[in-house]
């Protein structure tokens, strides 16, 4: 395949998701001068524009990198992502000598940026499980040989970064990583009765893991995530032992009402929701626009995950299947996730809020996922040019 213009596979990419990612950027990065406001000013003593211009930074950055990831077939990802994967086990383990922050050793603090690992190994996960289930198609389809072999080993590779999470104590991060591996591993090629018996052994191993973690509680479910499991159903009524959050969330939602208080008008970003412009992003978005403005966020979101969904079912490839999948489920999953822990339907987990919130390594690993699904809408594109008319 001879190499296209820049130019020519920016045509080739898909309009309804590139426009929708590009207004929800927009959106994110707009709320976030508003939310992040009095945090910047009163807390840090910054300019009210700090946590915007440092956002724009990175979605730049992620710009950048998302054109070199459109521009690279993704035949040479088995080259690439087992290297970036190698890579993404180092730096988590390098997050583990760093001192804790908000109970977790999941930062790299370089002075002048901090970077979550975590973050980046999402995407680097989904690649490497789709390039293997790939390669063993064949096998894996095959009826009449045992797949325990293969299957133990995708496994063991799919759960080497989630082990090293456990040891960060990052249980938001763990949660989404292992829902992506269950998501990919449901449509991959293994036969339905090896599906059936994988399960059965991740729910034992995934008890297992809970009673380890239950028997850890001062390590991993340390007093203050304990608080969030025992609150979230009357967050009000838990108000100082872990509810203050959800509460002030409910609170900003029905202020806001259906119509909102206006830009800018926000109550509850001072000082009552703990960084409103990352987790609880959303609150601060429904108090100022209310309930029937913010119809479009979910429209937007709805459709990013259908424009995947259909990029996914057309890929030209194994590999660009499986990606689209792992990359739907990644998304769908923080969404759920963000909005579930702010309406209360579960515990609050402290996991970023896909294009709205604040934070540097989750959009650069968000913008190289969307990017990543854009590369594999042109190879699918440029497949159906080359087959000659009859």
């Amino acid at each position: 395949m001879k190499t296209k213009s820049l130019f020519k596979l920016l045509k080739d990419l898909d309009k309804p998701l590139l426009i929708a990612s590009i207004a929800l950027f927009t959106f994110g990065l707009l709320n976030i001068v508003t939310a992040s406001s009095r945090a910047a000013v009163v807390n840090y003593d910054v300019s009210i524009y700090y946590y915007f211009y440092r956002q724009l930074i990175f979605i730049f950055l992620g710009t950048i990198a998302g054109i070199i990831i459109i521009k690279t077939d993704t035949k040479y990802y088995k080259i690439i992502v087992p290297v970036l994967f190698v890579a993404a086990i180092a730096l988590n383990l390098w997050a583990l000598t760093f001192e804790e922050l908000s109970g977790s050793k999941n930062w790299i603090d370089l002075k002048i940026i901090k970077l979550q690992p975590s973050e980046f190994s999402k995407p680097i996960v989904i690649a490497l499980l789709a390039i293997l289930f790939e390669k063993n198609y064949r096998k894996l389809r095959t009826v009449n040989i045992k797949h325990y072999d293969i299957i133990a080993t995708l496994l063991l590779i799919a759960l080497i970064i989630p082990a090293v999470i456990v040891l960060q104590k990052d249980f938001g991060t763990l949660l989404i990583i292992l829902f992506i591996i269950g998501m990919m591993f449901l449509a991959s090629p293994i036969l339905k009765i090896d599906k059936i018996k994988t399960f059965i052994c991740m729910i034992i191993l995934a008890a297992l893991g809970l009673l380890v973690i239950y028997l850890k509680q001062g390590y991993i479910l340390n007093d203050a995530r304990i608080s969030r499991f025992t609150s979230f159903l009357d967050p009000c009524g838990n108000y100082e032992n872990g509810g203050y959050q959800v509460c002030n969330s409910y609170i900003a939602i029905n202020d806001g009402g259906l119509w909102g208080l206006g830009i800018g008008k926000s109550k509850q970003k001072y000082s009552y929701i703990p960084e409103p412009h990352t987790d609880s992003a959303f609150a601060i978005i429904a108090e100022e626009y209310g309930i029937y403005r913010t119809i479009f966020i979910f429209i937007l979101y709805a459709i990013v995950l259908y424009r995947i969904a259909v990029i996914g079912s057309k890929a030209s490839s194994l590999r660009g299947r499986y990606i689209c999948i792992g990359i739907l489920s990644y998304i769908f999953i923080h969404i759920f996730i963000n909005l579930g822990g702010m309406f209360g339907l579960i515990p609050l987990t402290g996991v970023p809020l896909p294009f709205l919130s604040y934070g540097g390594s989750f959009v650069l690993s968000l913008i190289a996922s969307l990017a990543i699904v854009q590369r594999i809408c042109i190879e699918s594109k440029m497949k159906k040019l080359k087959i000659p008319a009859k």
